[in-house]
């Protein structure tokens, strides 16, 4: 994090502005807008900046100061009160110069155009006061800011402004009612994802006022808390769904394995407590039934509880034995569905699962021993026209291949491992089923993996998009596009 965001209160505080043109202007407007007191130091100003001087002087709010003349050390030491310094001159020297002054005193620097002589910079801001929004790239990336600005604009309904000032009304009043922080969340998260906020948006602020009031009358303290299975895909945060990250915001305590992504995992809401129940192949150091129990535990205290695993909850991932426990004990809970690793590593890698040339059917295996034992049915396994995907299978994938082999697949049938897929560290492992064992042994992959396995192999070279759009090799493939 090269810049640490935070909300200045500059009501009444002085802020001390060097430059008296357009570039001065547009930030001297947004100082205003704080209420913050302004003093200009500028050998000449524009127009705009007159007129803001005039009608200050004709309110009586003596808000702001013009002080014409050239920029001396002493006019920064006339004003030791001064909290920041904003040096706004077509002067690049003499900018610089300011924001030296500025530092020795202890005081905020912004340098216009300059980050590296600034100790702040103005983000882009999106205004629906008491909400704001403050996008920035550090000076980096101004356009792109600013397209993110008109995104937000657009996200953000204008009648936010009063559904925060709405809120703001009613907080002791919350908090009087709700002693406990979980009851006043998950109160205030029903306020603003239904009704209540819905007349504050369409401005019949009377109604959502009347609305919030019956609410707060009628709710008692909230017992139970909720679980959601949540599926945190493959690894890119792009292909999480909607539904996915808003319940990722809400939860007050997130479960998560081994298998999802920093990525994902930082979208989680910052405040929640992260608990990490991953198991390995030989390790499990939090066994399944704890898991459930933990879930179970959680809720009953009132918490909104994630649980968040790789891909897809109901596939390979041990939530319907969740559920199940979370059903016994009469706890709400909802499972939203994730993009599974065959399908979305398939994607990545460009193997289609399915193909009227090659494969009418696809089938999902789990390669993980249990007990020991790799039990498969190996008969189905080695039906013509049809595309297997094993999860799990990278320490197994010698006893995986040769099985096929010795129950009469040919050693010849295209396969393929891929490694941390839809991420930017993925590497695509071509070969068949006698050549790849060989391949990955020698590139040592790290997990998560996935095998493939058919002739929907065969059109990886022709058809990949992601990272390596030109490979048309077989071998390892890594995000540079450099065959290994």
């Amino acid at each position: 994090m090269d810049y640490l965001p935070l909300f200045h209160d500059l009501k009444g505080r002085r802020i001390l502005v060097v430059g008296g043109g357009e570039i001065a202007l547009r930030k001297v407007r947004l100082v205003q807008e704080a209420s913050a007191l302004i003093t200009i130091i500028a050998k000449d100003y524009c127009p705009d900046l007159l007129a803001m001087d005039a009608k200050d002087t004709a309110d009586g709010c003596n808000g702001l100061e013009l002080i014409t003349d050239a920029y001396e050390h002493r006019h920064l030491l006339a004003y030791p009160d001064t909290v920041m310094v904003i040096a706004a001159t077509n002067d690049r020297d003499l900018n610089r110069l300011v924001s030296e002054h500025a530092q020795a005193a202890n005081m905020l620097s912004n340098v216009v155009d300059d980050p590296g002589f600034s100790t702040v910079i103005f983000p882009s801001i999106v205004d629906r006061s008491p909400i704001q929004v403050a996008i920035s790239s550090g000076g980096d990336a101004p356009v792109l800011v600013r397209l993110l600005r008109t995104r937000f604009e657009s996200l953000l309904p204008a009648g936010m402004a009063k559904l925060g000032s709405l809120a703001g009304s009613f907080r002791e009043r919350v908090k009087t009612k709700f002693s406990n922080g979980a009851d006043r969340k998950a109160f205030w998260e029903e306020v603003f994802y239904g009704p209540i906020a819905e007349q504050a948006y369409a401005n019949n602020l009377e109604e959502a006022e009347r609305l919030l009031a019956e609410k707060l009358d009628n709710t008692s303290e909230f017992k139970t808390g909720e679980v959601y299975l949540v599926g945190g895909g493959p690894g890119d945060p792009d292909l999480l769904t909607f539904k996915a990250l808003r319940l990722m915001q809400q939860a007050d305590i997130v479960l998560y394995d081994r298998l999802v992504s920093p990525e994902v995992l930082n979208l989680v809401r910052r405040d929640a407590t992260r608990i990490y129940v991953g198991k390995t192949a030989g390790d499990h150091p939090v066994t399944q039934a704890n898991i459930n129990q933990k879930l179970v535990d959680y809720a009953l205290d009132g918490n909104r509880v994630v649980r968040l695993k790789g891909g897809d909850p109901f596939i390979f991932g041990r939530g319907g034995e969740e559920i199940e426990t979370l059903a016994e004990h009469g706890i709400p809970f909802q499972v939203v569905p994730g993009i599974t690793a065959a399908s979305g590593c398939a994607s990545y890698a460009g193997i289609p699962l399915t193909h009227r040339d090659h494969a009418q059917s696809v089938r999902f295996i789990t390669g993980h021993m249990r007990g020991g034992k790799r039990d498969l049915n190996w008969p189905e396994l080695v039906l013509p026209n049809q595309t297997l995907v094993f999860y799990m299978g990278l320490s197994g994938m010698e006893t995986i291949c040769q099985g096929l082999i010795d129950h009469g697949l040919d050693m010849a049938t295209p396969a393929a491992l891929i490694a941390q897929g839809t991420t930017d560290a993925q590497q695509i492992f071509t070969g068949d089923l006698n050549s790849l064992p060989g391949i990955v042994r020698e590139a040592r992959p790290k997990a998560p993996t996935l095998i493939i396995v058919g002739h929907v192999v065969s059109l990886q070279a022709k058809l990949a998009w992601f990272n390596n759009p030109e490979s048309k090799l077989e071998g390892v493939i890594n995000k540079d596009n450099e065959i290994q």
